[in-house]
C-alpha cells in the first residue's frame, strides 16, 4: 500500500496562491490514479481534484475549474495541486489520496475510490 505525504500549506491572502505537493512511497506510484480532497471547518470532505496514473487527464471540481491545476511527476512520485485566485472558502485541510488500479474517468470525483489517504496540510485564506 502506498504512504502518502502532504506538503506546501499555509496561510496566504485572498487572490494569492499555493502549490501543494504530495509525496508518494511503498509501492508503485503510476499504478495509482491519485486525488485530492479537502474538508472545511465543520464540513465533509469534499472533492477538490483528481488525475490519472499516466497524467494525461485531470478532473476537478466545477468551483475549482480554472484555478486549480492537479499534475503528477511519476519518476519522482509526487502528485501537485497548483491553487491560484485562492478564496477565504478555500480554507481548509487538504489531502491527497490514492486510488489503485488504472482508473479513469468521472469515477475519480467518488471519494470511496481513494484507498490510501495523507494526513493533510492545512490551507488557510484570510480575506
Amino acid at each position: 500500500q502506498v504512504q502518502l505525504v502532504e506538503s506546501g500549506g499555509g496561510l496566504v491572502q485572498s487572490g494569492g496562491s499555493l502549490r501543494l505537493s504530495c509525496a508518494a512511497s511503498g509501492d508503485t506510484f503510476s499504478n495509482y490514479a491519485m486525488g485530492w480532497v479537502r474538508q472545511a471547518p465543520g464540513k465533509e470532505r469534499e472533492f477538490v481534484a483528481a488525475i490519472s496514473w499516466s497524467g494525461g487527464s485531470t478532473y476537478y471540481a466545477d468551483s475549482m475549474k480554472g484555478r486549480f491545476t492537479c499534475s503528477r511527476n511519476n519518476a519522482k512520485s509526487t502528485v501537485y495541486l497548483q491553487m491560484n485566485n485562492l478564496q477565504p472558502e478555500d480554507t481548509g485541510v487538504y489531502y491527497c489520496a490514492a486510488a489503485p488500479g488504472l482508473l479513469t474517468g468521472e469515477i475519480l470525483g467518488a471519494l470511496k475510490v481513494y484507498h490510501s489517504w495523507g494526513q493533510g496540510t492545512q490551507v488557510t485564506v484570510s480575506s
